[in-house]
């Protein structure tokens, strides 16, 4: 590492970027049951079966509600197939609330095999690292005192931006781990309103939500890959411009590449409802 001080607080905030960086890509490949070491899981999962029988409470009283409103006169009810759609409908929403978990990370499991494929098929161990280059170290060093003034301007506010950024963007993924927490702990309630006609589109609203949370994980991962093959490419350094300038047009660009990783990280859950129809 280089003596200068500008140098420095420019390499420690992209080395502050880079671990981040790291990090998520690190969680976005790890599962819930492994997260903190599993022990938020472990509560989690102690609380989802807690729920289940209310659960399974709310699953006869919402079809309950559902014969009453769906069945006419009770010589409708007397009908063959008309018991038989209630009897399966009774069914199906009992295994969904027994078996709901299981099916939630058999979804979850899909959806991190997407995401390994994308990474398999971008060639990536991993994310990229964001490095100075080595002539624009040079340039800075050969700074005197007084040219050096200016310099500690753009790198300070340069450094606190990048800083930012970075923790804007790993307190995203740790939402999403906390989301899919939340989902998991809820569903038996949710679950249980596929028993009732007139309310299983809570049912059907809750696992879209569920499946769009999981495949954020492929959206972030598809920006960092896009960001990595932004920042493999280093913007061209002009010799003849002065050394603040050519710092201020780095460190410009490098923040707007990693402001629209940002944005497309934070923005992850809404293009997926878009996508979704959600």
């Amino acid at each position: 590492m280089s003596n200068n001080w500008v140098v420095q607080n420019l390499e420690n905030a992209l080395e502050t970027w880079n671990s981040k960086l790291e990090e998520l890509w690190d969680l976005i490949l790890l599962s819930p049951e492994h997260f903190k070491g599993g022990g938020i899981w472990n509560v989690i999962t102690s609380i989802h079966q807690s729920l289940q029988a209310i659960g399974f409470a709310l699953l006869v009283l919402f079809f309950a509600i559902g014969v009453i409103k769906t069945c006419g006169s009770l010589v409708e009810f007397k009908k063959p197939e008309h018991a038989v759609k209630l009897f399966i409908r009774f069914v199906i929403a009992k295994i969904v609330v027994t078996y709901g978990l299981d099916l939630m990370m058999a979804f979850f499991k899909i959806i991190q095999g997407t995401v390994s494929t994308i990474i398999s098929s971008a060639n990536l161990g991993g994310a990229l690292r964001s490095t100075l280059p080595t002539a624009l170290i040079k340039t800075i060093e050969d700074c005197g005192f007084f040219e050096s003034i200016p310099l500690w301007a753009v790198t300070l506010i340069g450094g606190l931006l990048i800083t930012v950024l970075s923790i804007i963007m790993i307190m995203t993924v740790y939402g999403r781990f906390f989301k899919l927490y939340l989902y998991t702990a809820i569903s038996p309630i949710a679950l249980s309103t596929f028993a009732g006609e007139p309310v299983q589109n809570v049912g059907k609203s809750f696992l879209k939500s569920y499946c769009s949370v999981c495949l954020e994980g492929a959206i972030i991962v598809l920006a960092c890959i896009i960001f990595s093959l932004f920042s493999s490419t280093p913007p061209v350094i002009d010799p003849n411009l002065s050394a603040v300038t050519q710092v201020w047009k780095y460190v410009g660009e490098l923040i707007f590449n990693m402001l629209v990783l940002v944005g497309t990280v934070k923005m992850s859950d809404r293009v997926v409802k878009e996508m979704m129809g959600l």
